[in-house]
């Protein structure tokens, strides 16, 4: 087992309002957010975790929410000049921050890019004010194009675009006149992603009219279509981009990396190499609590077991459409080969997966019947 790249997630947790669709850990703020004490608590938080670096710097961050725009670039200069102190950043560290068009004043990707990131992620989700609408979002389309050319302007090292399709009411035409727009402002990595119900969400409890599955499979087909001939090479499940472009947080994440988790219930994934084991780490969900001085950040802290590892490695590693090295299996979990065999055999029976030597490559019909491949690990 060998110590693979070292990333950092950072949640931020507050929201101008709820969306609808949302199940990540985000609160609609209240009055003033405490910007400097939440700071704080994440550098208290970070040097809890700090036994878990052993050695390495940072290959990269992200800085997710919730609504990381909502805070100013002052508050993330402080944030990263001293992440940088405690654990070292790597040469070419990407440093991405969550934005939502609807939070971001003019000149402030500038502060954010003076203060270190060099990366922004915007969630505009669709460029229809109709549909934004029906997705709760605070800003128009106008807005979100807006965004996208302060991004450009920013002296950013790359940009994405968050987008979302199988929208309510939406017709093939709608999405595909949505992935145009969105192509038509020339970001170098599109996240483009078909819109679930998930549970405890306002679309749970009163779930929208959404397109049949048919309508579905026409749009992911030709916008994929749309997307390649417009340069966007997938890379994985919903991810394309712009050759040299694709996201090396996301990467690292899918190469089954480790990462550090700091924020209100943030996860991490650490291998102890010497002790030969993996690790993962939940923080405390509620903002409340995690900033409650007289209790740990720390909730939960579990060990992977050696059952749990193929799965664990592959649900991770098969989403991305480049081919998985053998050697990365025995090299990240510390299992031999032979533990898999059976269900790598029972894979290329099915037409799931593809042995090209010396890796392994999803094919098409694995792609498509993802969760299948993945079941056969579990």
């Amino acid at each position: 087992m060998i110590l693979p790249p070292l990333s950092l997630y950072i949640h931020v947790p507050w929201c101008v309002q709820k969306c609808p669709y949302c199940d990540f850990n985000s609160h609609g703020k209240k009055g003033d957010i405490p910007e400097s004490e939440y700071i704080q608590h994440l550098l208290a938080d970070l040097r809890e975790d700090l036994a878990y670096v052993q050695g390495r710097k940072l290959h990269s961050i992200f800085i997710g929410g919730g609504t990381p725009s909502l805070f100013s670039g002052a508050a993330y200069q402080t944030l990263l000049s001293e992440i940088e102190r405690l654990i070292g950043f790597c040469d070419d560290i990407e440093i991405t921050l969550e934005a939502n068009p609807g939070t971001v004043e003019t000149d402030r990707f500038k502060h954010y890019v003076a203060a270190g990131i060099n990366r922004i992620s915007i969630g505009v989700q669709s460029m229809q004010s109709d549909k934004l609408k029906a997705l709760g979002r605070i800003h128009d389309e106008h807005e979100a194009v807006r965004a996208a050319h302060e991004a450009q302007q920013a002296g950013l090292n790359s940009f994405n675009l968050d987008l979302m399709h199988g929208l309510p009411d939406q017709s093939l035409d709608d999405a595909l006149s949505d992935l145009r727009a969105a192509i038509a402002l020339q970001p170098p990595h599109l996240s483009w992603y078909q819109l679930t119900i998930e549970p405890n969400t306002q679309f749970a409890s009163k779930p929208p009219l959404l397109p049949e599955d048919e309508t579905l499979w026409d749009i992911q087909e030709q916008g994929q279509a749309l997307l390649a001939a417009h340069g966007y090479q997938q890379y994985e499940i919903s991810g394309y981009a712009k050759t040299g472009y694709q996201c090396r947080h996301n990467l690292n994440y899918w190469r089954f990396g480790d990462y550090l988790g700091i924020g209100c219930g943030a996860h991490g994934k650490v291998t102890l190499a010497t002790e030969q084991r993996i690790v993962r780490t939940v923080k405390i969900k509620h903002p409340r609590g995690y900033m409650d001085i007289s209790k740990p950040y720390l909730d939960k802290c579990w060990e992977v077991t050696a059952e749990e590892l193929p799965f664990e490695f592959f649900m991770n590693r098969l989403r991305l459409q480049e081919p998985c090295p053998k050697a990365d299996f025995e090299a990240l979990t510390g299992l031999p080969l032979e533990v898999v065999a059976p269900q790598l055999e029972a894979a290329q029976a099915k037409g799931l997966l593809e042995d090209q030597g010396h890796s392994w490559l999803v094919t098409n019909k694995g792609h498509r019947y993802l969760n299948d491949l993945l079941e056969l690990f579990v």
